[in-house]
């Protein structure tokens, strides 16, 4: 009895963790996509990373359509 319990727990614990995990994650996302939309500079790294090299005029354009966007990615 006391086995079974222990593994009830354990995969209750594992479900919980990997939920909190991804709202957490998304959570951090979201801000971080926030202040590339006030941050030409941090758009430019991230663009960069990705293996882009953007201009003024991209990077303004870029920051226009991500403020443009309605929150929560949907249309």
């Amino acid at each position: 009895m006391s086995v079974m319990w222990a593994v009830i727990l354990a995969i209750v614990t594992l479900i919980l963790g990997a939920v909190g995990g991804f709202f957490i994650g998304v959570f951090y996302l979201r801000k971080q996509l926030e202040r590339m939309q006030s941050d030409p500079e941090m758009l430019q790294k991230m663009a960069k990373q990705m293996g882009y090299n953007m201009n003024k005029q991209q990077l303004q354009k870029a920051q226009h359509m991500m403020k443009n966007q309605k929150p929560g990615g949907r249309r």
